[in-house]
C-alpha cells in the first residue's frame, strides 16, 4: 500500500485539518487514527501533559493495575501454602504500592504517542474551546492562543467524578476517584460512598490489602443492572473480604477532622470516623468551558451531550463520543464510538455502528463479566428461556485458582436453544465473557457448546458444563410433559 502523504494546511495563519478531536482519551485517539489512516489530516487537542484521558491516567488502566497488585499482595491468603503465613501491608507508602500502576501507565502513554506519531496525527497541548462549527481556539499553558480550523470537530473530553456539595474535598483525608490515587499512605480504614462500578472496585482492592472498608450506597442495592444471582455471589465475596455494606443509607455530610481523619454523617444521624473517605457517587461530563453555546449546544444536568446514531450533535459539523455522551461510558465502547464517528464523517467504509452485543467487565473482587440478556431482562421481554449454570468449584481450573464461589450463568432460548446472554462472577470473568459474546453474535447455542472440544483444565469448560446443565433441564421438562406431570421449577441460587 502506498504511503499516504499529508500536509497541514494554513489559511491566513490558521492551521487547517479535516478533523480536530478535543480530548485524547479512547474516543478521541481512535477517531483521529481512523481519519489519519484514511488519508485525512487529523489533530488532537489535549490539556493534560500525556495522552490517554481517564482511561490511562485516573480510571481504567490505573485502577485495574492497582487491582492486580492487590491480588498479588494477597495471593497467599487466597491460595494458602502450608508453612507460609500471609502478611498484610499496613501503613505502607501508597506510591510504593502503586509503582506497578505507574509503570503500566507510562508504557501505555508511550504506546499511544507512538501510534499517533506513526499515523502523523498532530497533538496540540492546550485547552480547546469551540468558536464555531469549524473553529477551535486553543489556549496553551503559557497563555498563548492559537486558532485551528477543521471540517469536523469531535468532542471527546470524557468525564470527571461528581462532587457532592456536602463534602469537604479540601481536606486531605477526603478524596474522589481521581484523588484516591494520590494518597500518601495506605489507610487503615476507608469509607466509600457510592457502590457503583468504581466504588465497588476500589472497595475490593483496599479490602484485599486488609484495610477496614465500609461501603455506603444510598439505594437499596448495588449495580441493579446485574443478574440477581451474580450480584448475590459478589455480595458474598465482599462480605467474605470483610467489607461492611450499608444499603439505603444517605449521607448528609463528610468533613475533615483536626487529627487528619474524616467523619461521615449518615441521614439517620449515625457517624463513621475513618482514615479516609472516597466519594464515588456518579460522574459528570467535561463540557464546561467548551464553548457549546457558540454552536447552539446545551449539555444535560450531568454534563452529557445528546447525539444521533452516527454520534453527530445537533450542529452538523460537530460530533461527540465517549464518556461525554453518557451511558455506557466504557473505555471499550468509547473506542468504537470514536471509530464509528470518524467513519461517518468521511464516508470511510469501515465501521457503520457499534456492535449490538457489547460486553461489560467489572473489576470487582470477584470480577464480573456480562453480555446479552440477564434472566430478569429475558422475563421482561416474555422470552421462553432455559438456564444453564456452571460453578467454579466443580471445575478443575477453578479449584486450582481457589475460587469456591464463582458462577457462570447462561441464558438460552428455550425454543431455538441459541445463547441469549451470559453473566459470570469469578476469576477471569472479564476474559471469559468474550466467548459468550462471540456465540451470541454468531447465533450459536447449546449444541455448539456441547460439541466443542475445549482445553482441560480451563475455565472455558464452564460454558460446556452450563450447556449440559441446560440440556438436563430441557430433558427433565420434556419427560415431565410426556408423563403429564408439571415440571419441577428451576431452583434459584440463594
Amino acid at each position: 500500500m502506498a504511503e499516504v502523504t499529508r500536509t497541514t494546511c494554513r489559511f491566513g495563519g490558521v492551521r487547517s485539518f479535516d478533523l480536530i478531536a478535543i480530548g485524547s482519551g479512547p474516543a478521541g485517539e481512535k477517531a483521529a487514527l481512523v481519519a489519519a489512516q484514511a488519508g485525512k489530516r487529523a489533530a488532537i487537542v489535549e490539556c493534560a501533559p500525556r495522552p490517554g484521558g481517564a482511561m490511562v491516567n485516573t480510571g481504567t488502566i490505573a485502577s485495574k493495575a492497582l487491582r492486580e497488585t492487590a491480588l498479588v499482595a494477597s495471593a497467599l491468603r487466597r491460595r494458602p501454602i502450608p508453612g507460609c503465613e500471609p502478611t498484610v501491608l499496613k501503613g505502607m507508602s501508597m506510591q510504593r504500592f502503586m509503582a506497578r500502576r505507574t509503570l503500566v501507565q507510562l508504557e501505555e502513554h508511550d504506546h499511544i504517542e507512538e501510534r499517533l506519531e506513526e499515523a502523523r496525527v498532530d497533538i496540540i497541548h492546550g485547552r480547546g474551546e469551540i468558536v464555531d462549527g469549524h473553529t477551535v481556539r486553543v489556549t496553551m499553558d503559557d497563555g498563548t492562543v492559537e486558532l485551528l480550523n477543521a471540517q469536523y470537530i469531535l468532542i471527546a473530553t470524557g468525564s470527571s467524578p461528581a462532587r457532592g456539595k456536602q463534602v469537604d474535598f479540601s481536606h486531605r483525608a477526603i478524596v474522589d476517584a481521581d484523588g484516591v490515587l494520590e494518597l500518601e499512605t495506605m489507610p487503615h480504614s476507608l469509607v466509600i460512598v457510592g457502590a457503583g462500578v468504581i466504588g465497588s472496585e476500589y472497595a475490593g482492592v483496599f479490602a484485599e490489602l486488609g484495610v477496614d472498608v465500609t461501603l455506603i450506597e444510598p439505594r437499596d442495592a448495588l449495580m441493579r443492572f446485574l443478574d440477581e444471582e451474580i450480584r448475590a455471589v459478589l455480595l458474598h465475596g465482599m462480605d467474605d473480604a470483610g467489607i461492611t455494606l450499608r444499603f439505603g443509607q444517605g449521607v448528609t455530610r463528610v468533613e475533615g477532622l483536626a487529627d487528619g481523619r474524616a467523619r461521615t454523617t449518615l441521614a439517620d444521624g449515625t457517624t463513621l470516623t475513618s482514615d479516609c473517605v472516597l466519594w464515588s457517587l456518579g460522574r459528570t461530563g467535561n463540557t464546561a468551558g467548551l464553548g457549546l453555546q457558540n454552536i447552539g449546544l446545551t449539555a444535560d444536568e450531568r454534563g452529557n451531550l445528546k447525539v444521533d446514531a452516527h454520534y453527530r450533535t445537533s450542529c452538523e459539523s460537530v460530533f461527540a463520543a465517549g464518556d461525554v455522551i453518557g451511558f455506557p461510558a466504557l473505555a471499550s465502547t468509547s473506542m468504537e464510538q470514536g471509530r464509528v464517528a470518524a467513519c461517518h464523517m468521511f464516508g470511510i467504509p469501515f465501521l457503520r455502528k457499534v456492535a449490538d452485543t457489547v460486553p461489560i467487565g467489572i473489576y470487582t473482587i470477584p470480577a464480573i463479566g456480562a453480555v446479552g440478556l440477564t434472566e430478569e431482562e429475558a422475563h421482561q421481554k416474555c422470552i421462553s428461556i432455559v438456564i444453564g449454570r456452571a460453578h467454579y468449584r466443580d471445575n478443575a481450573r477453578g479449584r486450582m485458582l481457589g475460587d469456591e464461589t464463582g458462577l457462570l450463568k447462561a441464558i438460552f432460548d428455550a425454543n431455538t436453544r441459541a445463547l441469549l446472554g451470559v453473566s459470570i462472577v469469578g476469576e477471569d470473568a472479564t476474559e471469559l465473557v468474550h466467548l459468550g459474546q462471540m456465540a451470541i453474535h454468531s447465533g450459536l447455542g447449546i449444541e455448539h457448546l456441547v460439541e466443542s472440544c475445549l482445553n482441560y483444565p480451563t475455565l472455558t469448560e464452564l460454558y460446556k458444563a452450563a450447556a449440559f446443565d441446560a440440556l438436563a433441564t430441557i430433558s427433565s421438562m420434556s419427560d415431565a410433559a410426556t408423563h403429564g406431570v408439571a415440571p419441577t421449577p428451576i431452583p434459584r441460587a440463594a
